[in-house]
């Protein structure tokens, strides 16, 4: 066996041993070459996504991961429909009231709003295949956590590739995963945000806290790990009726 191989066999038992990375229902094709380790295929969450880039990329030899992994959506849409509900999203929120908002399609950029003011912020947002890339200027990192959320909250969405920019920067860390994570759970239609808590240490985000469904359970689950930045989610909320 090549060496090539044995870390491919090796990636894949670090994987087929995570519980929430399901490999017979949706296969993730490996390769190496060079060090570099290629992810593709269709997942079922983001947390299944973020966990085998993070499983692949901490084997010994390895220099980098591909990733060419995405979320199977819970229906499919068009890029135009992602596109149209995005745009919709991002022109009511108010976090994003002072915000420009331009769209790509087909090569060309459309204003959907524009503001007058610097350091107001301005989002510059694609669709290809279901993947929502984000471009542009934010006002704040919380302000670039969300806009990632409401990408990932869009229906048919297959994955969010975050690239705004915080101007002024801002220097990262959990206290702001936190504030942002605050601000979601509470913009969320189907989470009671004043009955969750939420710690974060080193990028690992700990819920707690009593909900009435395993569907809001589950809904406060994936908010958290759509937040950039963040590389787990230890889900400690408890269901009572």
């Amino acid at each position: 066996m090549g060496k090539n191989d044995a870390a491919v066999k090796r990636i894949r038992g670090l994987l087929e041993h995570e519980p929430r990375i399901n490999l017979h229902r949706h296969p993730i094709a490996i390769s190496v070459a060079d060090g570099a380790v290629v992810l593709e295929g269709e997942v079922d969450s983001i947390a299944a996504k973020k966990l085998a880039l993070e499983l692949a990329g901490s084997l010994d030899g390895i220099r980098g991961v591909v990733d060419r992994l995405r979320v199977a959506p819970g229906e499919r849409k068009g890029d135009g429909a992602i596109r149209d509900s995005l745009c919709g999203i991002l022109l009511r929120q108010p976090e994003f009231k002072t915000s420009a908002i331009h769209v790509v399609a087909k090569g060309r950029s459309e204003a959907l709003r524009e503001v007058g003011d610097e350091g107001s912020g301005r989002i510059e947002l694609t669709v290809d295949d279901g993947v929502i890339t984000l471009e542009g200027e934010a006002i704040s990192l919380s302000h670039k956590r969300i806009a990632g959320v409401l990408a990932w909250w869009t229906p048919g969405c297959r994955d969010v590739i975050n690239s705004l920019a915080v101007v002024p920067p801002q220097e990262d860390n959990d206290d702001e995963v936190v504030d942002a994570l605050r601000v979601v759970l509470a913009m969320d239609p189907f989470v009671h945000a004043e009955q969750i808590t939420a710690r974060c240490r080193n990028y690992v985000v700990t819920l707690e806290g009593l909900v009435r469904t395993e569907d809001e359970r589950r809904r406060a689950d994936f908010d958290t790990w759509a937040l950039f930045a963040v590389d787990n989610v230890v889900n400690r909320i408890e269901v009572r009726a």
